[in-house]
């Protein structure tokens, strides 16, 4: 493990974010990158917060970003707890050091200082969520199970009340038709939707984009993750970024099946 005098944890800002960049997407001449960054300032005035781990020679090693419960961008009701909306360590070189600990320590002393009961996060063994296991090192509890997901908190005032999940499943029924709801909370989000719509238009079927542009719109979502939402006919065929071949494939079973 590097010498913890070696890491340093950068807080991004709108003022600093296209110093710093948002991790994930570090080019800020990306589509991508601006369309997060437009979110970011956004939700920066409801509380949202990224930081990112660097060594002593600048070189990104992991980043955590979270909100207040209330206003995260996933289908969950809580309340006076702080949200982890994303956290990973990038190499694989780098993970078991105890950087992930790092971040999540950050997080519980801002939320203790801001007068928060606790924290808690979604995790899942399938994509674009971290694994429980961060969590359950860290002393989080696993409290609710729906579809790949789980829902975990660390709690200091142990009458607080737990979060929930919200049901996503029965928003699904309402969208007939070929859906795509997205929110530009990934930065790859923006690009995933446009690869989508250019394969919708060689299939020659109509998909109806919506950007979710609300927390609300967000806790209303029809998936777990909330943010990535691609629906036919009321059934949920996936819940985060997809490539166009991935797409193409999905598009061409559901056709079969109509036939």
């Amino acid at each position: 493990m590097q010498k913890m005098n070696a890491i340093k944890i950068i807080e991004v800002t709108p003022q600093n974010v296209k110093e710093e960049t948002l991790f994930c997407v570090k080019d800020i001449a990306n589509p991508g990158f601006e369309s997060k960054r437009k979110w970011f300032v956004k939700r920066y005035e409801e509380g949202l917060r990224m930081k990112i781990l660097k060594d002593n020679t600048d070189r990104m090693l992991g980043f955590i970003e979270h909100i207040p419960a209330n206003k995260a961008w996933r289908p969950i009701q809580a309340d006076n707890l702080m949200f982890i909306h994303c956290i990973l360590v990038y190499s694989k070189k780098d993970r078991n050091q105890g950087y992930g600990s790092l971040l999540l320590n950050e997080v519980e002393k801002e939320a203790k200082s801001t007068g928060m009961s606790g924290v808690c996060a979604m995790t899942s063994k399938g994509a674009w969520l971290a694994d429980k296991s961060i969590f359950e090192n860290k002393g989080f509890e696993v409290l609710a199970k729906k579809d790949r997901f789980e829902l975990l908190s660390k709690k200091w005032e142990t009458t607080a009340a737990d979060p929930k999940f919200m049901n996503w499943t029965a928003q699904q029924a309402q969208y007939k038709g070929w859906h795509l709801l997205y929110a530009n909370q990934c930065p790859w989000h923006e690009k995933s939707v446009e690869a989508l719509l250019n394969v919708a238009m060689d299939f020659d079927i109509e998909l109806k984009i919506k950007e979710l542009e609300t927390v609300q719109e967000a806790k209303a979502a029809p998936s777990g993750f909330g943010v990535f939402n691609l629906l036919h006919d009321g059934k949920l065929l996936e819940d985060h970024y997809l490539s166009e071949t991935r797409f193409r494939n999905i598009l061409k079973k559901e056709l079969q099946e109509l036939e």
